[in-house]
């Protein structure tokens, strides 16, 4: 009876070290092993207080080595450009006006589509310079993920926003 009653003892020990043993942490607190993790995490890393600095190490915790990234912007002619560069170019690009205004982004709405290990997730956003401030802007962006049985990885991301004539629809939105 001690030997049984030992057993069930340990039981619920062993349940939560397999537990924890599963969930991946950066060093940054950020849980990469479940998608909701990783999605909090994508947008708790541009969320900045005015005067602040997006971690750009945080970030590249988050993606796949060497990734690139794009959104599309508008050329002279109204017409849409497509502008695609690394992680690390998109920081040096963003950070100065991050740090001179504030920028916080959350997501309002996400769709994900998953084949095995390859996820793909279409997450609508808003945007404010503080966190309770005015929305400045919306849009989707269009996140790659590759799941490796432990954690996420972001392979890309691309984002186009609102505009006119280019409204986001309905069905991201819900």
């Amino acid at each position: 009876m001690k030997k049984i009653f030992s057993l069930w003892a340990l039981l619920p020990l062993l349940c939560f070290a397999l537990h924890t043993s599963a969930q991946v942490v950066t060093k940054y607190g950020d849980t990469i092993s479940t998608l909701n993790g990783v999605m909090r995490a994508y947008y708790g890393v541009v969320s900045v207080e005015k005067g602040g600095k997006v971690s750009y190490e945080r970030d590249s915790l988050l993606h796949w080595p060497n990734v690139n990234v794009g959104m599309v912007g508008m050329n002279k002619s109204g017409n849409p450009v497509f502008h695609y560069i690394s992680l690390k170019e998109f920081h040096r690009l963003s950070d100065p006006a991050v740090e001179r205004d504030g920028f916080f982004e959350q997501e309002i709405s996400r769709k994900v589509e998953k084949f095995g290990a390859i996820y793909h997730v279409w997450s609508t956003y808003e945007s404010r310079n503080t966190a309770t401030g005015p929305v400045i802007e919306r849009g989707i962006n269009s996140i790659e993920m590759f799941y490796d049985g432990t954690r996420f990885w972001i392979l890309g991301w691309f984002y186009d926003a609102e505009r006119k004539g280019n409204p986001i629809p309905a069905e991201y939105l819900k």
